[in-house]
């Protein structure tokens, strides 16, 4: 379960995210991710009715924030993410790895631009 603090609520926030954010994308997901003054890294899901019902997709938001949290750690305390789900998928947790290692490599490599 992702805790609390990591969950991103604010619709503003959303907004941000997607229109000036990173995008790293695979066949079901599309990762958005900005760097933001944040205490804590913060994930949001945009889960589609396309995906299917309600149950569905809230089954779908739980997969994902389970699989997010176990990357909690790893990530940087003023990186904001956006998830957005394309396609219904049993396990998404080849894929969640995949675009969080792009996105730690594209953000590592700017903070040490910026340290330079």
């Amino acid at each position: 379960m992702l805790p609390k603090p990591n969950r991103l609520r604010a619709g503003s926030d959303f907004n941000l995210i997607t229109k000036t954010g990173a995008r790293f994308s695979s066949p079901n997901l599309v990762l958005y991710a900005n760097l933001a003054k944040t205490e804590q890294p913060k994930i949001g899901f945009i889960v589609n009715r396309s995906v299917g019902g309600s149950v569905t997709r809230h089954l779908v938001t739980r997969k994902l924030r389970h699989n997010f949290a176990s990357h909690i750690q790893v990530l940087p305390n003023n990186l904001m993410i956006v998830v957005r789900v394309l396609k219904s998928q049993n396990d998404y947790s080849t894929e969640v790895n995949q675009l969080i290692e792009k996105a730690l490599l594209k953000f590592s490599s700017q903070n040490n631009k910026a340290d330079l």
